[in-house]
């Protein structure tokens, strides 16, 4: 015969220590993907960079 299911004493056990919670798994997944992102644009953004050929015009005033 089997024992009878005692749902407050399994909501309980399963019930989650507020000093034990992490971000786990997708918290990590997340921060390495906004790591990733952000590595990418800083690359892009050093590409656009070293694509800009600045010469600065004399003042028309000075002369």
């Amino acid at each position: 015969m089997s024992t009878p299911v005692n749902v407050t004493q399994l909501a309980a056990d399963l019930a989650l220590d507020e000093t034990k919670v992490t971000p786990g798994l997708l918290g990590f997944v997340v921060f390495a993907v906004l790591g990733i992102a952000t590595w990418f644009l800083l690359k892009s953004m050093n590409a656009r960079f070293k694509k800009i050929d600045f010469t600065e015009q004399p003042d028309p005033k000075d002369e």
